[in-house]
């Protein structure tokens, strides 16, 4: 995996998948790679099946593999702080000794959702990866602040995490387990809480600046009811929100079937309506991402919230309007929401916004979201998920940039 690059990926490639015209229709949508897949022995005894891999290769996909180290998911939290007991380290060293390297093959899968109890061991059991699987990367997804269901109570959550709470827990992980990102799911449309989406998005996003780690979240593509799917608008939404909080990477749930419905292959392999969808979506990415790696993310603002009383505990990052570097008056002209995240040039020539039209959350009232700013800065360009340049500047020496519903544009200065 090139870490300079943004990467979107997804989860799962069941068997009935695995074809050299599933793989290109991976790749057509607009995917790098596929987490958690599961590989399969060869029936020799010496190692796994590289078919599915070799086709990976052919199309520049690769993936995160599950099914070759011992395997563990935190769930409700009763198994916490055993995970010693179960997977001993000679386990995954003995893993080591029967894996067949591949280059299609970019990370191990350690695990989903531990808790912050076994974060000691874990950092045991990464070390011991790294030096057994010296090509790959590990891989550990945690759980997202209300813990691994919706429904959880606050205790059942605490006892998900092993902390009295979310920062405590992020905290724990980061001074513990050795990984080179932060990864976390957070499923805004089965929860329908944003206060505490946002209030995900900061913790880690703070966390990753202040560790130097890589963030990368889980949306979701599918639905957990199935009288409904996922909207365009509302992957829009999901993407371009993370993107406001620095994540360089995203792993759609699902591309086939591992929870819920309508993921973007049915249980048969053929492609859902929510195959187009994502394809959109991933191209929308893809107009920004090779502007925006060119810069790392220093904060996050949430501009036009600050008359809304449902996110009345984050009252003191709400902002009407945001000045920060050499921008100035950044709102919406008709005060809609917006994330914005500010960034600085890794090479230390610039500035920039990434700014996410967060005023439909749910794809219920569709309009055009018009940002107004000023700068500085004489050389300004936008990138946005339509192509071209959907900024211009007005007589008065402001700018107005265009977005569409739930739509995402990077804005970048030079001195």
């Amino acid at each position: 995996m090139n870490k300079k690059q943004f990467h979107i990926g997804a989860y799962l490639l069941q068997k009935n998948a695995r074809t050299e015209a599933h793989v290109r229709d991976i790749a057509e949508c607009g995917l790098d790679f596929i987490a958690c897949l599961n590989l399969e022995r060869n029936g020799r005894g010496t190692g796994f099946d590289t078919g599915v891999l070799d086709l990976f290769s052919r199309y520049g996909l690769g993936c995160i593999v599950s099914g070759v180290l011992p395997g563990w998911w935190g769930g409700n939290g009763e198994r916490a702080g055993q995970l010693c007991d179960t997977n001993p380290l000679s386990a995954y060293e003995a893993a080591a000794a029967s894996f067949t390297d591949h280059p299609a093959i970019w990370g191990i899968d350690l695990g989903d959702e531990p808790s912050a109890l076994d974060f000691p061991y874990y950092g045991k059991i990464a070390e011991t990866v790294k030096k057994c699987f010296p090509n790959q990367f590990c891989y550990l997804n945690l759980y997202p602040n209300y813990a691994s269901v919706a429904s959880n109570t606050v205790l059942q959550t605490r006892s998900q995490l092993g902390t009295e709470t979310y920062e405590e827990y992020i905290e724990a992980f980061v001074k513990d387990v050795p990984t080179d990102c932060i990864c976390y799911d957070f499923y805004l449309y089965s929860l329908h809480d944003l206060p505490r989406m946002y209030d995900n998005f900061r913790i880690v996003s703070d966390a990753c600046r202040r560790t130097g780690r890589s963030f990368w979240y889980v949306p979701q593509v599918n639905s957990d009811r199935k009288e409904e799917t996922t909207s365009v608008n509302r992957l829009r939404f999901q993407a371009f929100t993370a993107m406001a909080y620095g994540a360089v990477c995203l792993i759609w749930a699902c591309w086939c079937g591992g929870w819920w419905y309508h993921n973007v292959l049915d249980g048969e392999g053929n492609r859902t309506e929510q195959y187009g969808k994502l394809k959109t979506v991933n191209a929308d990415i893809r107009r920004i991402a090779d502007e925006y790696m060119k810069y790392r993310s220093i904060s996050t603002h949430l501009i036009g919230f600050d008359t809304d009383d449902s996110m009345g505990r984050y009252s003191d990052v709400l902002l009407p309007s945001l000045s920060v570097g050499s921008f100035s008056g950044v709102r919406g002209e008709n005060g809609e929401k917006l994330a914005v995240g500010y960034m600085k040039a890794k090479d230390g020539k610039g500035e920039a916004l990434m700014i996410a039209a967060s005023d439909d959350p749910y794809d219920e009232n569709k309009r055009e979201v018009i940002v107004v700013l000023r700068c500085g800065c004489t050389d300004l360009r936008a990138f946005g998920t339509d192509g071209g340049n959907p900024l211009t500047k007005e007589a008065d020496g402001s700018y107005r940039l265009r977005l569409r519903s739930c739509g995402g544009a990077l804005v970048t200065a030079e001195p």
